[in-house]
């Protein structure tokens, strides 16, 4: 009797205890109908409900955050200890960093926690990142000290450089690291998880295709003092000083083709076109929506403007023009000219680059280049056999012109 007696009470005592997580988890769902709608989705809603119930408490919100907010594919289908890791170690850098504890709670929520940046494979990137990063921020005041050490540190700490021999453009953190390269897609997505992964808020930012139809190309920003800032893997002098500035003042805001979109995690105005879905006969129309953007184009055309501005108001600057021909002692016909693609450096820093003018361009169309005086730079460009060229000119205190020929 005392047996069965005893028997009882602890049943009575576990329902109770069950009773009243679930009602807990419940009366939290209940006051969520997007977390609810979310859920009952899914194809597996019994799994998402037991990973709420399990889940402490101090996670809960960034869980219910990712599940409302993330593609339809890996709500049905992502890893959830990995959905899980994520949320972990961004919850410790939210808490651990300075930079990261004073962020409004959208920004972290829409550009740090976010455990994918397009459509790369799903990885265990976080933890990892979080390992080789975290000690190069230590002793970082600032969060734009924690930038700079990020960017100048990555290609070290990662063994991941510009390669376009990569197996795939958009790859993950890991796929990079194991190869040892990546292309400007690649590249973008290690860094924006790279800085994510220490609390520093980044999205991922591109174009289908520059205005000279030369190719697409991608990069980041970094959320900084209230304000979205540009930079890129290998580390540019200045915040907001890059290479493409030129050919980002002529983008089109209203051409999918050429406008300019920074990606935003879950619920968005517009859609990222990413090209290296499609390929050469692929409307962008076509290609597939499921990553979120904003269209960035005016304030890329403003910034460069700006830039231009500045540069010519302080004398710092003055302009590098280059002319494809195709020989040499072939210059003074429209005829003679060839639209080649010519990057400029500064030792290894890229400071522009883009196309000279086809014979179809008025004889003043010249590829130009706002560069500072008396610098000497270095011209690379491919001749006709395929064979890298690389031309040393020294820019001085006025413009100047140079030639340069397909055919050596």
């Amino acid at each position: 009797m005392r047996k069965n007696l005893i028997l009882a009470v602890i049943l009575i005592a576990v329902t109770v205890a069950a009773f009243v997580a679930t009602t807990q988890l419940n009366a939290a769902s209940s006051s969520n109908p997007e977390l609810n709608e979310a859920i009952a989705s899914s194809t597996r809603p019994e799994a998402l409900q037991k990973l709420l119930r399990q889940t402490d408490k101090k996670y809960r919100d960034e869980l219910a955050y990712l599940l409302i907010n993330m593609p339809e594919a890996d709500r049905d289908t992502m890893s959830l200890p990995l959905l899980m890791e994520n949320i972990c170690f961004a919850h410790q850098a939210r808490h651990q960093f300075s930079w990261t504890k004073a962020l409004p709670e959208d920004i972290y929520l829409t550009d740090v926690l976010p455990y994918h940046v397009v459509d790369e494979v799903r990885d265990a990137w976080r933890k990892e990142l979080y390992e080789l990063c975290a000690p190069i921020v230590d002793t970082c005041q600032t969060m734009e000290q924690a930038i700079r050490a990020i960017n100048g540190h990555i290609p070290t700490l990662t063994g991941v450089h510009y390669n376009t021999l990569r197996e795939k453009t958009n790859q993950s953190p890991r796929e990079s690291m194991r190869q040892g390269m990546a292309s400007c897609t690649g590249l973008s997505i290690l860094l924006v998880d790279a800085l994510r992964s220490v609390g520093i808020p980044a999205r991922f930012v591109g174009t289908a295709s520059w205005h000279d139809n030369r190719g697409n190309h991608s990069w980041t920003e970094v959320w900084l003092d209230g304000k979205w800032r540009v930079t890129e893997y290998y580390i540019p002098s200045q915040l907001d000083h890059l290479w493409f500035m030129d050919d980002a003042a002529k983008a089109k805001a209203d051409d999918r083709n050429y406008a300019i979109y920074a990606t935003r995690f879950g619920q968005a105005d517009d859609w990222f076109p990413m090209v290296w879905c499609g390929d050469d006969s692929t409307h962008v129309e076509d290609l597939p929506r499921t990553v979120g953007a904003a269209n960035v184009t005016q304030h890329y055309i403003d910034l460069a403007h700006e830039l231009r501005t500045n540069r010519m108001a302080l004398g710092t600057h003055t302009e590098l023009r280059i002319v494809g021909y195709i020989r040499h002692g072939a210059t003074t016909q429209s005829a003679d000219r060839i639209a080649m693609g010519v990057d400029v450096f500064c030792d290894t820093e890229q400071m522009g680059g883009g196309l000279t003018a086809s014979p179809l361009h008025d004889m003043n169309d010249q590829f130009t280049l706002l560069l500072p005086k008396n610098t000497e730079y270095e011209l690379r460009y491919y001749d006709a056999t395929g064979n890298l060229c690389k031309q040393t000119v020294a820019l001085g205190e006025e413009p100047l012109t140079v030639a340069i020929y397909q055919q050596q």
